[in-house]
């Protein structure tokens, strides 16, 4: 029975290059057959050279394995490809199999979570006040987005070498938490947008109800005292509902929703 292999040939410059390169490709080299795998085999390929110079059979042989399908949020991915990559440097060629079945098992569930943080949560958050403090002249809100992405970019790194340095215990420890994680992500990434709406979106109904003596604005004294923002909520309700039909493209419904504005604020039903 052959000895495990366990020495190692990849220094730290050596997993911060490949993190880096993972961070630069990631979906551009995306196709519809193998998805994020050719970005895959572009950022390993040099670490994976230095790992099998030996073995240009177990290289090849590697190169073939991370070309089959896989996709998941880029960040997330720094993970499972660093506890890859340490499989493969601690064991080789033997370790090539339980690597696919790494990469296949946590793809799902890691795209969860990085599609919730990355993707919703971060934008969402910083995005939002960035977006409201240029609405309001404040060149500080553009500074907060490009440092944002700035420390993204340096997690995403870190993520990478925290993968390696741990290997698989890493990703099996999150295992029975991701499910929590996510829900709890998501929670707070709705409650920051339900919290903007009142804020953010501007909505003036200029019609009044008179009978009698009695003068009422439908804005202020009728939809205001039933929930102070409706409009707003009614009108985000309507666009989300719409994108969910995919049936208008995101520019059409904004050019939809500025000619809705013209039309009324010309008849005089709404005011800035």
């Amino acid at each position: 029975m052959s000895e495990v292999k366990t020495e190692t040939h990849l220094s730290k410059k050596d997993i911060r290059r490949t993190a880096l390169r993972w961070q630069f490709m990631t979906s551009n080299a995306y196709n519809y057959e193998s998805q994020q795998a050719a970005g895959v085999v572009f950022s390993l390929s040099k670490a994976l050279r230095k790992i099998y110079q030996n073995d240009e059979e177990g290289y090849k042989s590697s190169l073939d394995n991370h070309f089959k399908f896989f996709n998941t949020t880029g960040p997330a991915a720094s993970l499972i490809l660093g506890a890859t990559l340490a499989m493969e440097d601690r064991e080789g060629k033997k370790s090539q199999p339980a690597v696919q079945s790494l990469k296949t098992g946590l793809m799902g569930p890691l795209a969860g979570v990085g599609d919730t943080i990355f993707w919703v949560l971060i934008p969402t958050v910083f995005g939002s006040i960035a977006a409201y403090m240029g609405l309001q002249g404040n060149p500080t809100g553009a500074i907060i987005w490009f440092l944002a992405n700035i420390l993204v970019f340096l997690f995403r790194i870190k993520i990478f070498e925290w993968g390696y340095a741990t290997g698989t215990r890493l990703v099996t420890d999150l295992g029975s938490k991701l499910n929590a994680f996510t829900e709890a992500a998501s929670i707070m990434g709705l409650t920051v947008i339900g919290a903007l709406i009142p804020s953010v979106i501007k909505m003036n109904l200029a019609t009044t109800f008179a009978t009698g003596k009695v003068t009422m604005s439908v804005q202020k004294d009728i939809l205001d005292a039933i929930m102070p923002a409706l409009l707003p909520a009614i009108l985000t309700y309507l666009v989300y509902r719409i994108v969910l039909t995919n049936k208008l493209s995101i520019s059409k419904i904004i050019w939809i929703l500025i000619g809705f504005s013209l039309v009324l604020s010309y008849f005089g039903i709404l005011k800035p």
